[in-house]
């Protein structure tokens, strides 16, 4: 739904920006109309791939809890002065 609305955003984007820039009596409204969707556009965009990074990454997340390692060596204690200092 998004995604169509982006495409929508942008075909009208276009279609002011070629009104404002003809000059007719309504380029004012047009500029403003085409920024407004531009903005739209961005933000609709934006949220596409929010929600779809967030649907690819629930779809590969391994089955458990979501937030398990993914690892399956136990919890080590770290030496004391980082790796450096235990060589």
């Amino acid at each position: 739904m998004l995604l169509v609305a982006w495409g929508y955003l942008v075909f009208l984007a276009i279609d002011l920006g070629d009104r404002a820039r003809r000059g007719t009596e309504d380029a004012a409204l047009a500029w403003l109309l085409l920024a407004l969707a531009t903005v739209g556009a961005v933000a609709c965009l934006f949220l596409v791939l929010l929600l779809g990074t967030r649907l690819w990454r629930s779809l590969t997340a391994p089955p458990g809890r979501p937030d398990a390692p993914r690892d399956d060596r136990p919890d080590e204690p770290r030496p004391p002065g980082g790796r450096r200092a235990a060589r």
